[in-house]
């Protein structure tokens, strides 16, 4: 047994001495999670103070952890963390209705042309069907990047909603059962239109959300540069984006 496995045992029973270690310890989860987030956020954010918010998200873990429940406490810190996170993106609100607009008239373009030409589309001829130069472009995509689905567009909007956000349902109120039952739905919607991707796109989005690896990372993986995975991984998004948008699951 490890030591982090043993201090699952004792939560709830001197946790207050236990916190300060735990932190020390679970650190590197903090920062490699917002370093993960924080490469697609513009550079006038402060990687230092999401950390600080991270850190705030870990604290919450520790002092809410149930150890009886059927999960290992990592898995429930990592839902704090990247909640606490991306909270504190969204009350920030960098992106601004401007930029808002445009990423979702960009999966509205896509979708059209896709439709109309029956092929996938290349970046010239979305260019061209939004009235932009490729540089523009290319930034509108990076912007979708910041998040894979923003709970918001999806309709959450209540605070029990935004607790779905943070990944707190697992251990918030048991009687939500229909809620639960939504986002697995969602959930079983993103999974079968990743399998829809191109290859590429398909092996990006694998690599880089479920076996969490760096773009860096990736480019070694696919023997590409870390500047094309990041443009894979942006097409991917308005692809998924727009998908979702047409199901009804993210909001106009």
């Amino acid at each position: 047994m490890d030591l982090a496995q043993s201090r699952e045992e004792n939560f709830g029973k001197d946790s207050h001495l236990l916190r300060n270690q735990i932190v020390n310890e679970y650190l590197p989860y903090v920062k490699r999670i917002v370093n993960r987030i924080a490469v697609h956020l513009p550079a006038t954010i402060e990687v230092d103070d999401l950390i600080n918010v991270g850190i705030i998200g870990l604290i919450q873990a520790i002092e809410r952890y149930d150890p009886t429940r059927d999960n290992k406490f990592i898995t429930y810190a990592v839902f704090r963390i990247k909640g606490a996170v991306l909270s504190e993106l969204r009350s920030r609100d960098f992106l601004g209705r401007t930029t808002r607009r445009k990423i979702r008239d960009l999966e509205k373009a896509y979708l059209k042309l896709e439709q109309k030409l029956g092929r996938e589309v290349s970046d010239e001829e979305l260019a061209e069907e939004m009235d932009m130069d490729l540089e523009q472009l290319y930034k509108v995509k990076r912007m979708s990047s910041i998040s894979f689905v923003s709970f918001e567009e999806i309709g959450c909007t209540s605070q029990h909603d935004t607790a779905l956000a943070t990944g707190s349902l697992a251990y918030g109120d048991a009687d939500d059962a229909l809620s639960l039952t939504t986002m697995k739905e969602i959930k079983s919607t993103i999974a079968k239109n990743i399998d829809l991707l191109p290859e590429k796109e398909r092996l990006v989005v694998s690599l880089y959300y479920s076996d969490e690896l760096t773009m860096k990372e990736i480019g070694k993986v696919m023997n590409i540069t870390e500047s094309r995975v990041s443009q894979i991984h942006a097409q991917a998004i308005i692809h998924l984006r727009g998908k979702l948008r047409r199901e009804g699951l993210l909001e106009d």
